[in-house]
């Protein structure tokens, strides 16, 4: 698959410059929104309105995942499995395929125009009235941030590894149950996130702790409410058209 995953695509947008917690909560009431209302009118509306703030954020074409053909063919069988039993099904398929999609590409929106470290302080900022109850907000918000920070570098290191294992010579042989190359992939990654994670929480603490990570001067501002209230009325306007539809 080749696509950016979990990386910001470069611009000064307006969805850009929004405050971090604002578009996370944006994507929570689309994903509420979905899950009780999964209608077409729905998934339309809100499938328009990602298309607009992806188009105002000026994310190119390349950016958009590539999934391989076996999800497609996936996807078609899921549909041809559904088909004996009736149009009915293979239409409630179908919209529980773009459900999905929609949820991804809402997602998707976050990380091409979030850069990661305004994810953690976010995540603290809004979950801070967890505090009173004892809940480790700020473990929680320093959790998310080290694995989205850690993500593409795991993926890159299997990339790496892959291509280094097809230069391997074909001495081995095929009914050796010890050459496994998924087994040794995995071995390999394993061992490579254990040296990573170490040397991560040695410059972490050299650099005053796990608080340098939530520890972020950002906030909503007037184009958050404003961002706020679109999104309120983009909400507003599909459950209209579901009502009339």
């Amino acid at each position: 698959m080749s696509t950016v995953v979990l990386r910001r695509v470069p611009g000064n947008s307006a969805v850009h410059r929004l405050w971090a917690g604002t578009k996370m909560l944006a994507v929570v009431a689309i994903s509420v929104l979905l899950m009780f209302v999964p209608s077409w009118p729905v998934l339309g509306v809100v499938t328009v309105f990602l298309l607009a703030v992806a188009l105002i954020a000026r994310v190119p074409p390349t950016a958009v995942p590539r999934p391989p053909w076996w999800f497609w063919g996936l996807m078609v069988l899921g549909g041809l499995i559904n088909a004996p039993i009736g149009t009915t099904a293979v239409l409630r398929y179908v919209q529980i395929a773009v459900f999905g999609l929609v949820l991804l590409g809402a997602s998707f929106v976050i990380a091409w125009t979030t850069a990661l470290n305004e994810i953690a302080p976010a995540v603290a900022t809004l979950c801070a009235p967890l505090r009173k109850l004892r809940l480790p907000v700020d473990e929680w918000a320093v959790a998310i941030a080290l694995s989205l920070r850690s993500l593409p570098l795991l993926m890159e290191e299997m990339r790496v590894l892959r291509a280094g294992r097809r230069l391997r010579p074909k001495g081995g042989s095929p009914h050796n149950p010890r050459d496994n190359g998924l087994i040794d992939i995995i071995t390999a990654v394993m061992s490579i996130a254990t040296r990573r994670a170490g040397e991560l929480a040695e410059a972490i603490t050299a650099r005053g702790g796990t608080g340098q990570l939530t520890a972020y001067p950002a906030g909503p501002g007037r184009a958050d409410a404003v961002a706020a209230l679109i999104v309120a009325a983009s909400g507003a306007l599909a459950i209209a058209l579901h009502i009339m539809l």
